[in-house]
C-alpha cells in the first residue's frame, strides 16, 4: 500500500508518482494542511452533519495522515487511473476513493493557486506571469495528448481521432519554463485531431521580451513576433 512514509525515501519513484519531488511537496504540505482543516467545523462530521460520537471515534480512515491525503491526489492527478486501480494502490474501495478524490481536489487546487503554481490559463497574461519570469524567459512549447472514450457520433469520431497516437485523444497546448521546469501556461482543451501549431496560432500568447522559445515538429513555422525560436534537429548518429 502505498504511504508517504514508505515512498520519500525513493526519490526515482516519489518524482515518477507525483511529479514533484519531496522537497515540492513538503512546500505544498502546511498550506494543504490549513486548507483541509478549515474544512472539519468542530462538532461536525465530513457531511456537515452533527457529531454523535467525539471526534476520532468510529472507524479509522486508511488516510490517516495529511502527507497520505496530499500523496493520494497527487498520484490520482499524475496518473488517472481507474478509480477502482487507485484505490488498490491506497487500500480502498471504489466508493471510498470517489468520495476523497472529490474531497481533495478542490483543496489541492486552492493550495496551489495560493502558492502561485497554477500555470495561466490566459494566453494575454502569460508575459506578465510570475511563473515566466521567475527566471530568464527561456521556454519550451508542446502539445500533450490523453486518451478519452471513443464518441458515438460519427463526425466526433473523426474530430477527436489522433493519427499520431491512433487513438481518440483530447489535447493541450503547454509552455515550460526550461530553469524552473514549471509549466507556465496551459491552453483551453481541443480534439485530438487538432495540429499544433494551428492551437497556437488561435491562442496568439503573449510572450515576453527576449523569449526564447524550443519547438519540435509540430510546431513548425511558428515564429511569434519578437521571439527567438528554435528546434533541436536529430544528429545524423540518431537517424542511422
Amino acid at each position: 500500500m502505498l504511504t508517504y512514509n514508505n515512498l520519500k525515501e525513493k526519490a526515482k519513484e516519489f518524482l515518477a508518482a507525483t511529479s514533484l519531488f519531496v522537497e515540492e511537496f513538503e512546500l505544498i504540505l502546511p498550506v494543504f494542511r490549513r486548507k483541509y482543516s478549515e474544512l472539519s467545523r468542530q462538532g461536525l462530521t465530513r457531511k456537515g452533519k452533527p457529531r454523535q460520537r467525539k471526534e476520532g471515534g468510529g472507524v479509522k480512515e486508511k488516510l490517516r495522515t495529511d502527507e497520505d491525503k496530499l500523496l493520494f491526489i497527487l498520484v490520482y492527478q499524475k496518473t488517472y487511473p481507474l478509480q477502482t486501480m487507485h484505490g488498490l494502490q491506497f487500500g480502498l474501495s471504489q466508493p471510498q476513493t470517489n468520495y476523497w478524490v472529490h474531497r481533495l481536489l478542490p483543496i489541492l487546487r486552492e493550495s496551489l493557486a495560493e502558492l502561485g503554481m497554477t500555470p495561466e490559463r490566459d494566453p494575454q497574461a502569460v508575459a506578465e506571469s510570475p511563473l515566466v519570469n521567475e527566471s530568464a524567459p527561456d521556454l519550451l512549447i508542446d502539445g500533450t495528448e490523453r486518451r478519452r472514450q471513443r464518441p458515438k457520433d460519427v463526425q466526433k469520431q473523426t474530430e477527436y481521432y489522433s493519427g499520431k497516437k491512433k487513438a481518440h485523444t483530447d489535447k493541450n497546448i503547454l509552455l515550460a519554463n526550461t530553469h524552473s521546469r514549471k509549466v507556465v501556461y496551459l491552453s483551453p482543451t481541443e480534439m485530438g485531431k487538432k495540429h499544433d501549431k494551428k492551437i497556437a496560432d488561435e491562442n496568439k500568447i503573449a510572450y515576453p521580451p527576449g523569449a526564447t522559445l524550443g519547438k519540435d515538429t509540430g510546431f513548425q513555422g511558428y515564429d511569434p513576433k519578437g521571439v527567438l525560436t528554435f528546434q533541436p534537429k536529430k544528429s545524423q548518429e540518431a537517424k542511422s
